[in-house]
C-alpha cells in the first residue's frame, strides 16, 4: 500500500488545511479592544499594542477588511457592545470575523471577566454577543490574565479560540500579547512561505516567544497559551504578509521596531524584579523605559 491506515487521516488533515487556508472571505470584520489597565506602564502598552494591530491590518488598503479599534477610555462595555452589535447586523454568513482583546481578566472561579473602564464584560455575556454574529467562521483571541476561563463559554463550532493562559487560574499579566503582534509583522512567522499568516501561525510563533522569555528570564513560566482547535487555526487566514510587512521595510523603521521590542522587553523583565527592588527605584526605572518606549514609537509613527 502507498501509505499506512494510520498515515492517511494525516494527510488528508494536511490537505483539507491548506486547501481551506487558500480560501477567500467575502468580507472580515477585525474588532480589537485594548482594556483597562491600571498602571501607566500598562495603560501605555495595551494601547500601543491596539495601535499596531490597528495599523497592521489597515495597511495595504485592503477593502474586504473593516477594522475598528478600541482603547484607552473608548473601550468601554457600551462601546464594546455597540461594535459587536453593528456587526452582527452588517455581516454575513459568507463573512469572517476576528475579535482580539488586550489587556487584564479576571476569574472567580466560575466566571470570567474582561476589565474594561467602568463595568467589565464576563464570558457569558460576550459569548451572547458573538453569537448574533451571522459570520460563517470567527476567531478570538484573548490575550489577557486568565483567558483560559474564557474558553468554555466562547466555544462554538464555527469559532477558534485562543487564550494567552490555560486557565482562569494564571492570573498574572501576560506577555503573549507582545509576540502575537510580532507575529503579525514578522515573515519568520510564516512558516509555509504562502505570504499568508494564518491564526495557527501566528499562534505558533507568539506560544514559542512566550516560552523563551519565561526561559531566559529564569523564570517559571505563569502562561500557558492555548489554541482550542488547530486544524480551524490552521484554515483561518489573517492576513498576508506583502501588505503587513510593507510599512517596515526601511531598515531604520526596522531598527526602530527591534529597538522597540527590546525595551518592551526589557519592562517585561523588570517587572519580575519589582518585589527585589525599592519602590522608588522600580519607579524610577520603569518611568525611563516608558519614556524610551514612547519615543521609539513616535520615530515609528513619523
Amino acid at each position: 500500500m502507498g501509505c499506512s491506515l494510520r498515515i492517511w487521516p494525516i494527510l488528508v488533515a494536511g490537505t483539507l488545511g491548506a486547501l481551506l487556508a487558500g480560501q477567500a472571505f467575502s468580507a472580515t470584520y477585525i474588532l480589537t479592544v485594548a482594556g483597562l489597565g491600571g498602571e501607566p506602564d500598562y495603560e501605555q502598552r495595551f494601547t500601543a499594542l491596539a495601535t499596531d494591530i490597528d495599523k497592521i491590518m489597515k495597511t495595504g488598503g485592503q477593502t474586504d477588511r473593516i477594522v475598528e479599534t478600541l482603547k484607552g477610555p473608548d473601550a468601554t462595555r457600551a462601546k464594546m457592545e455597540a461594535a459587536l452589535n453593528r456587526i452582527a447586523g452588517q455581516a454575513k454568513p459568507a463573512d469572517a470575523f476576528v475579535l482580539m482583546m488586550i489587556g487584564h481578566g479576571t476569574f472567580d472561579g466560575e466566571e470570567y471577566k474582561f476589565n474594561l473602564p467602568g463595568p467589565d464584560i464576563s464570558a457569558p455575556e460576550l459569548a451572547a454577543l458573538l453569537n448574533r454574529i451571522p459570520a460563517g467562521r470567527q476567531l478570538v483571541v484573548d490575550m489577557t490574565s486568565a483567558s483560559g476561563g474564557a474558553t468554555a463559554a466562547l466555544k462554538k463550532d464555527n469559532r477558534t479560540i485562543i487564550t494567552a493562559t490555560k486557565s482562569g487560574t494564571e492570573k498574572n499579566a501576560t506577555v503573549f500579547a507582545r509576540f502575537w503582534v510580532d507575529a503579525l509583522r514578522d515573515p519568520a512567522a510564516d512558516t509555509d512561505k504562502n505570504e499568508t499568516i494564518s491564526a495557527l501561525e501566528a499562534f505558533t510563533y507568539a506560544d514559542k516567544k512566550t516560552a523563551q522569555f519565561y526561559t531566559e528570564q529564569k523564570h517559571l513560566a505563569t502562561e500557558h497559551p492555548q489554541v482550542d482547535d488547530q486544524q480551524h487555526a490552521a484554515a483561518f487566514p489573517l492576513l498576508k504578509f506583502g501588505a503587513a510587512t510593507a510599512a517596515i521595510t526601511d531598515p531604520a523603521k526596522r531598527e526602530l521596531a527591534a529597538k522597540k521590542d527590546d525595551i518592551e522587553g526589557k519592562i517585561d523583565a523588570l517587572k519580575y524584579q519589582k518585589d527585589l527592588m525599592a519602590p522608588d527605584e522600580y519607579k524610577r526605572q520603569l518611568t525611563a523605559l516608558l519614556i524610551e518606549l514612547a519615543r521609539t514609537q513616535q520615530e515609528l509613527d513619523k
